[in-house]
C-alpha cells in the first residue's frame, strides 16, 4: 500500500475513533442523568403531592415538589468537590404548609407588592386580598406558591428538567383573566439552574413571575451570608416608603449603601440601610439585562462557591433575610437565624400596575409572557 494511502487511512480511522469516543462519552453522561419521583405528602383536601429528584451528569442534584413548584433542595459542589444543599427549606411537606416565607417557590400571579391591594386597568378597578399589611404580596393569600402544578419530565443531552403547568382562573385572588402558566426548571450538566416562564391570558392582567429560593453558599443553616461577596450590575434602585412600596423615584446607587457594582460583603454596609429590621429588601434597576450578561454575582470565600445570575427581566429584588429570626426550624433541624439566606428575585418592578413610569407588567390577549433566568454555579 502506498505510503500516502496508509497515512490517509490512519487519519480516517483516527477521526472515526475520536467521533465514536465523543459519542460514547456523551451517551455515558446522558446515562448518568436521572429523575425520580416519590410521594411527598397529602394536602388537607386529600390532594397527593410529589417530589422529583433531578441529578445531572456531574452529580449536581435538585429536588422539586409540584406543590408551589418549590425547589426544596439544590446540591452544588465546593472548591473541593464536596456537595452541599445551598437553599433553605424543610425536610417535609408540612413545613411548607405552615406560614413559610416562600422558600424556593414559584411566585405569582404578581411577584412582590401591589400597593393597598388594588390597581386600575383599562378603566376598571380591581381589588386583591391584602396579605402584607394593607398591601398585596406575591400574588395574595393563595398565590402560585400554594397551588399544585401539573408536572412532566424533561430531558435532553445537556440537561434534566421538569415542566410545570397551572391554570389560574379568572378572578383568582382578584386578578382578571384566565392565565395559563408554564414554568420549566432545567438542571444542566454545566451546573446551571435555568428557569423558563411562559404565560398567556384571555383578558388583560398584570403578570410578574419569579423564583424565591433563599440561597446560602455555605450550605443551608450553616451560618449567616453577611460575609458573602455580592455584585449587582445596577444603575439605580426603586426607592420605597416605610411599607416597602415604591415612591416612583429611581435613585442612583452611587455613593449609597445600595451600590454593589463593585463587589462588597453583604454585611459591610447593611447597618446603614434605612429599614427595620436592618437589611436589603430592594428592587435594583439592572444596567444591562440579558442572557448574555451577568447581572449579579455572589461568592462565598469559605467554600469557593460562586453563583451568577443572568436574566432578561428589568429588575432584581435583593433580599438579605432580614425577617428571619430563628423561629423557623428548617432542614436537618437547623434554625434559620437573621441573614441566614439571601434572595435574588428577577422581576418587573414592584407595584408596576400603579406606577405608569415603570416598565409595563400588563399581559394582553394574543401576547405571550416569556422570560428566562439562569442561576449559574461554579467555584474558585
Amino acid at each position: 500500500m502506498p505510503a500516502k494511502l496508509i497515512v490517509l487511512t490512519i487519519i480516517l480511522m483516527s477521526a472515526v475513533w475520536i467521533g465514536c469516543k465523543q459519542k460514547l462519552n456523551q451517551e455515558m453522561k446522558t446515562s448518568t442523568m436521572n429523575i425520580t419521583k416519590e410521594d411527598f405528602g397529602v394536602l388537607p383536601d386529600s390532594t397527593k403531592v410529589c417530589l422529583f429528584t433531578l441529578t445531572n451528569a456531574n452529580g449536581g442534584k435538585m429536588k422539586v415538589t409540584n406543590y408551589g413548584g418549590i425547589i426544596t433542595s439544590l446540591e452544588m459542589p465546593d472548591r473541593n468537590g464536596q456537595l452541599a444543599d445551598i437553599v433553605l427549606g424543610y425536610d417535609r411537606l408540612d413545613g411548607y404548609l405552615r406560614d413559610t416565607p416562600y422558600f424556593g417557590a414559584i411566585v405569582g400571579r404578581y411577584g412582590n407588592r401591589i400597593a393597598k391591594g388594588r390597581f386600575l386597568l383599562d378603566g376598571q378597578q380591581y381589588t386583591l386580598p391584602q396579605n402584607d399589611g394593607e398591601n398585596t404580596l406575591h400574588g395574595g393569600i393563595r398565590g402560585f406558591d400554594k397551588v399544585v402544578w401539573d408536572a412532566s419530565e424533561l430531558r435532553d443531552s445537556a440537561s434534566i428538567g421538569l415542566r410545570l403547568h397551572y391554570l389560574s382562573r379568572d378572578g383568582e385572588e382578584g386578578f382578571p383573566g384566565n392565565l395559563e402558566v408554564q414554568v420549566e426548571y432545567r438542571l444542566t450538566n454545566s451546573n446551571e439552574l435555568v428557569i423558563h416562564y411562559l404565560a398567556i391570558t384571555d383578558r388583560a392582567t398584570p403578570v410578574n413571575l419569579t423564583h424565591h429560593s433563599y440561597f446560602n453558599l455555605k450550605g443551608a443553616g450553616n451560618g449567616s451570608v453577611l460575609d458573602h461577596l455580592m455584585q449587582i450590575q445596577a444603575s439605580a434602585f426603586t426607592v420605597v416608603n416605610e411599607n416597602l412600596i415604591p415612591t416612583g423615584e429611581l435613585r442612583d446607587v452611587a455613593g449609597t449603601p445600595m451600590d454593589f457594582n463593585t463587589p462588597a460583603r453583604i454585611g459591610e454596609r447593611i447597618i446603614q440601610v434605612g429599614s427595620d429590621p436592618k437589611g436589603y429588601d430592594h428592587n435594583y434597576v439592572l444596567s444591562r439585562p440579558g442572557l448574555d450578561q451577568v447581572s449579579a454575582r455572589v461568592s462565598d470565600p469559605v467554600t469557593g462557591r460562586i453563583m451568577e445570575v443572568l436574566t432578561d427581566q428589568p429588575g432584581m429584588q435583593f433580599y438579605s433575610g432580614n425577617f428571619l429570626n430563628g423561629s423557623i426550624t428548617g432542614k436537618q433541624g437547623k434554625k434559620y437565624e437573621q441573614y441566614y439566606g439571601f434572595c435574588l428575585e428577577t422581576q418587573h418592578f414592584p407595584d408596576s400596575p400603579n406606577q405608569p413610569s415603570f416598565p409595563s407588567a400588563i399581559l394582553r390577549p394574543g401576547e405571550e409572557y416569556r422570560s428566562t433566568t439562569v442561576y449559574r454555579f461554579r467555584v474558585e
